[in-house]
């Protein structure tokens, strides 16, 4: 009698943590989040094939004091471009694993075939390709004026073939694009499920630990910005990289959102032109687009971008509104926290909005996290409600509290510097950030609370 096949096992697990439940429910029981249990086959070999933990360490690890472990500083190699040195904390580390994200078509691939141009001078590169063919890497790097006899190329999206061909090649960087079109034979899923995408970055970051090789990894974004597949993944590399900017935008930024070997929030900024991405060693020159005369509702801001003060152009929209409830839009910035500057505004300036809508958005597609942005924001605003245009030599920076005070900000004195340096003369910032001696060259104006500013117009 012919026996019936048994029906694969299947298991829900979570997109946000990667969580496994027996059964689909609305909200993940672990993290919470709602929809967001997606179904799966259940993996064809046990978890302890998979051998080794992400550190890479294969078995054999001992207890150890903190105090046994010797303290080695990690060398660190330039890949050959200024800016996205500056965004890795100094260039490369041996062994790290650096996830790059951003939208279709931004400018992931070109980067990083840059890098690989750069570095395959000196050291041993693969590029392993799982979304473009070897003659459509060929054309890109024709295009971009590439020389590519030193850079090895493997096209593959099996996990266990890449690091098989990785094994025999021996690289000291590898890119891996993308991390999403992998898979591994212990599973049965589908490539870019959440079990692939963390057992095949589980694997790379084993590689990368024990070889110590770089590997760059690229990684797809949801249509709400973030990086697709489990959270975990974001945990699992050293370096994550995010590109900002409009894919039509002549501007490309790179953040980098977590950082174990330098600074986090640090900022590169490229050009992309004809011959790929050209870095801009000079941001505030390219933020700030000098009017040819004063214009109501555009001001210059001193903000700051990991370790590099920047001067960037805000401007602001104050229009009589036919809704019964104003529209508050801010691009670049947080547009609950433009709410709550307007209301403060109102208690402590006595000028309100209540019927205006109010528009502000920060020139150049640069998105401002800081508090710093605060009161150049109102100013503004302030300008443009009243129809009245602001001086050209001004900057202002400070953070403005619920009370009307204005705070003092880290590295005032950079900002200060950055300021001359641009041509800049008069300057409102709190007064817990002048300098005792000043500054040569710059009228300082120190102000405490928020009508304080508002007089020094």
């Amino acid at each position: 009698m012919a026996t019936t096949p048994k029906k694969p096992k299947t298991s829900y697990v979570c997109s946000e943590c990667g969580a496994s439940q027996p059964k689909w429910a609305g909200q993940c029981p672990d993290c919470g989040a709602w929809n967001s249990l997606n179904e799966q086959l259940a993996p064809a070999r046990p978890a302890a094939a998979r051998g080794g933990g992400y550190a890479g360490l294969a078995g054999g690890a001992v207890v150890e004091t903190l105090a046994e472990v010797a303290p080695e500083e990690r060398a660190r190699t330039a890949c050959g471009i200024g800016e996205l040195d500056r965004v890795l904390g100094g260039g490369l580390v041996g062994g790290s694993v650096i996830l790059l994200g951003g939208d279709p078509g931004i400018g992931k691939s070109t980067l990083l075939l840059q890098a690989c141009a750069a570095l395959a001078s000196s050291r041993r590169v693969l590029y392993v390709s799982g979304e473009e063919s070897p003659q459509q890497i060929s054309l890109r790097a024709r295009r971009l004026g590439l020389d590519g006899e030193d850079i090895r190329l493997l096209p593959e999206t099996c996990v266990e073939r890449i690091l098989y061909h990785a094994a025999a090649e021996q690289p000291r960087v590898m890119v891996v694009d993308s991390i999403q079109t992998l898979f591994t034979e212990q599973l049965q899923s589908a490539p870019g499920s959440v079990s692939q995408v963390r057992e095949s970055a589980a694997q790379l970051v084993r590689f990368a630990k024990q070889r110590d090789t770089v590997v760059f990894l690229v990684g797809h974004v949801t249509k709400e910005g973030a990086l697709a597949g489990p959270r975990v993944l974001e945990h699992m590399v050293d370096t994550v990289l995010y590109f900002e900017g409009e894919s039509g935008g002549a501007f490309r930024l790179v953040r980098s959102i977590k950082n174990r070997f330098g600074a986090v929030n640090e900022l590169g900024v490229f050009l992309m032109g004809d011959q790929g991405l050209r870095e801009v060693k000079n941001p505030s020159a390219i933020f700030l687009s000098r009017h040819d005369e004063p214009t109501p509702g555009s001001l210059v801001m001193v903000t700051r971008e990991g370790t590099r003060p920047l001067l960037v152009e805000v401007q602001a929209l104050v229009d009589e509104s036919s809704l019964a409830n104003p529209r508050r839009v801010a691009l670049g910035l947080d547009q609950n926290r433009l709410s709550m500057l307007l209301a403060v505004l109102h208690r402590h300036g006595g000028i309100g909005m209540f019927n205006q809508d109010v528009f502000v958005n920060v020139v150049g597609g640069v998105r401002i996290g800081e508090t710093a942005a605060d009161l150049p924001v109102l100013m503004a605003v302030l300008s443009s409600y009243r129809d009245r245009p602001l001086p050209l030599e001004l900057a202002v920076f400070g953070e403005v509290g619920l009370s009307g005070e204005v705070r003092p900000v880290p590295n005032g004195p950079d900002r200060l510097r950055e300021a001359v340096k641009h041509g800049l003369r008069r300057v409102i910032a709190p007064a817990g950030n002048v300098p005792k001696g000043g500054v040569e060259g710059l009228e300082i104006v120190a102000v405490r609370t928020l009508s304080e500013a508002l007089d020094a117009l």
